[in-house]
């Protein structure tokens, strides 16, 4: 633990129940004169003395009394001789805010036959391939996805089978969670978090969380969870000065406090606080089976000067305004991540052109496996604003994201923080009546999930929600009696199985090789025309997209070859709520040259639409 190489810290330190009875207690606080351990056994009124442990800075001791359920925190006197009570910095369980103590846990959750055992069909074993290729993510705050009439909020166990069947049902290949470990303020969505061990006690039990996690993998879902390695709040109870000093947070004020979120940034050139954040992500991973992690606020770990004003900030021991502790902390983290669960994904929020996030660290790189694209989602969230008679003076915002498209293995987020805020709703976002609303939502959508980059979208989208998101409430469940919204969400459903199905729309990805232009220059009518092609290159489908409200009509594009191509899927069918103008069942290819191509089309793009055409190489034949 010292030297920072071990790797299941849960198993040396916090408090571990026997199940002949009684309980020992480890915990790291170095600089400390006395730590005592107090819980429910004694009633809080006896403390039990824990025993230095030579020059480690831990301290152990057993209590004989002690049960599992029993809560529980540490008496820390600390060196300028305050006595201050602390929750157990990895302890497994917690106690439901506004209360913080420690809770003695016991596992008792059996993982479905074949989690661990390699068979046929067994996920863990499957978790690489499922990993690879296609991926859409539905992201979801489990706290206000679904909830009571009287507004409480559902536990882990009760939204286990509708969250799974309905991010199932809609195509999504994994669910991404906003952070689950412990938080004491709601208002955080848990990304300031005091118990990084320990399962938010909202959602219920660590089983229930567990039973959650089954259930999504018996759906065939991945689960990722979203990691706070970034910072950690304030709250006296948790790590600040845990031991009456500057312990796990950097002590210079310049390097070890967030003042635009009123937290503490961790120490990462300290052994033992590496040590306790590479463990916890390895944590997760064993103990809970989770399929990726997805790294918040990456950025602003790399940089030294990030949010900082002109002498407010330290230099690197070079002068520079990277953090080098941060960044070797980070590629540990992924090397251990892919070296001891093989498949996993880590993937980096990271908002800044850093090179090499998701290339290996023997490559110089970062060591993560995706990147979220946020260039790409400002962009065109930006482009989809403007009403549709100006798009065409901002024609680039669209065209402006294939320039780097490659250069990281990237995820398209169209995450919580952008409807959060005061940025109002997907939907809302859209320009026009309430017809182009719709309209422009599910060219968005169809835009996205033809464009190069897994995908990721956050509840509340996914059926075209008009409020803004509320932590604390329930997503409008009650729209879907509308058509309009249930098209938004057969619309999304349809994209999901057409990405799964398709090789072009998920083959090759994160190579220029599966993706071309067809025409992107057309700017005066605000349409985009391009290839998404699979490893195999005759395996192609032809995207086109109208961002204005005119329909596009006889549009001649340039083809491979000329064949016969069916219209698998178009924005604008009636079945979503459109008007059903588009090319069904499919058109002929000409031998009539056009955009460098030895064929082309004569398609017509529907109002604010989308239409995807593929080759039939049976009907080229000679077929029906």
């Amino acid at each position: 633990f010292n030297e920072g190489t071990h790797r299941r810290l849960w198993d040396l330190l916090g408090g571990h129940p026997s199940p002949d009875g009684g309980a020992s207690f480890v915990v790291w606080a170095p600089n400390a004169r006395r730590v005592q351990v107090v819980g429910d056994w004694a009633g809080w009124s006896t403390p039990t003395a824990l025993t230095p442990q030579h020059s480690t800075g831990l301290w152990w001791g057993e209590v004989p009394a002690a049960r599992a359920g029993h809560r529980y925190k540490f008496e820390i006197t600390g060196v300028d001789g305050a006595v201050e009570l602390r929750a157990d910095p990895v302890a497994r369980r917690a106690e439901l805010p506004p209360a913080t103590a420690s809770v003695l846990e016991t596992s008792t959750h059996r993982w479905a036959a074949g989690e661990w055992m390699g068979a046929a069909g067994d996920w863990m074993a499957q978790r690489s391939k499922r990993n690879r290729g296609r991926m859409s993510v539905y992201e979801a705050h489990l706290g206000s996805w679904r909830r009571h009439p009287d507004g409480i909020a559902h536990g882990a166990r009760e939204l286990a089978e509708p969250l799974a069947d309905w991010v199932a049902g809609l195509g999504f290949t994994h669910l991404e969670v906003l952070p689950v470990a412990t938080h004491p303020f709601g208002g955080s969505w848990g990304y300031q978090v005091t118990g990084y061990y320990a399962p938010d006690a909202r959602l219920g039990s660590p089983d229930d969380l567990r039973h959650l996690i089954d259930v999504c993998h018996d759906r065939g879902l991945g689960i990722l969870v979203d990691w706070v390695p970034a910072h950690f709040p304030k709250d006296r109870f948790a790590l600040a000065r845990f031991d009456g000093t500057a312990l796990y947070e950097h002590a210079d004020p310049r390097q070890g406090e967030h003042r635009d979120w009123g937290t503490h940034i961790f120490n990462y050139g300290r052994y033992e606080v590496r040590n306790f954040l590479v463990s916890n992500a390895l944590f997760w991973l064993d103990k809970y089976h989770i399929d990726g992690l997805r790294v918040d606020a990456v950025a602003s770990m790399l940089y030294l000067d990030y949010s900082r004003e002109e002498g407010d900030w330290l230099p690197n021991e070079f002068g520079g305004r990277e953090n080098l502790q941060a960044i070797s902390l980070l590629k540990q983290f992924n090397e251990q991540v892919h070296l001891q669960f093989p498949g996993v994904l880590t993937i980096a929020e990271e908002s800044t052109a850093w090179p090499g996030v998701s290339r290996p660290t023997y490559l110089g790189g970062l060591g993560f496996s995706l990147k979220w694209n946020m260039g790409w989602m400002n962009d065109t969230l930006r482009y989809m604003r403007h009403d549709p008679v100006h798009r065409k003076w901002h024609h680039d915002e669209l065209t402006f994201s294939l320039i780097y498209a490659f250069h990281e293995n990237f995820i398209l987020p169209l995450s919580h923080d952008e409807v959060v805020h005061g940025k109002r709703s997907l939907l809302d976002q859209m320009p026009g009546d309430l017809w182009q609303k719709f309209a422009n939502l599910r060219l968005l959508f169809s835009y996205m999930w033809t464009h190069p980059g897994k995908k990721l979208l956050f509840m509340g989208g996914d059926f075209g929600q008009w409020n803004e998101w509320n932590y604390d409430a329930s997503l409008q469940w009650d729209l879907l009696q509308w058509e309009t919204h249930q098209g938004v969400q057969k619309c999304v459903g349809d994209l999901n199985r057409l990405l799964v199905r398709e090789k072009a729309l998920h083959e090759v990805d994160f190579d220029g090789h599966g993706f071309e232009w067809i025409d992107c220059h057309n700017y005066e009518s605000s349409t985009f025309s391009y290839l998404r092609k699979a490893r195999d290159p005759s395996d192609h489908l032809i995207v086109c997209c109208n961002f204005t409200p005119t329909p596009r009509m006889k549009y001649r594009l340039g083809v491979p070859e000329a064949i016969w191509y069916d219209e698998i899927f178009s924005s604008d069918s009636t079945y979503y709520g459109g008007s059903n103008l588009g090319n069904f069942p499919g058109l002929m290819a000409e031998g009539e040259p056009a955009h460098d191509r030895p064929a082309s089309i004569e398609v017509t793009i529907p109002p604010l639409g989308a239409v995807i055409l593929k080759p039939s190489r049976e009907v080229a034949a000679g077929g029906p």
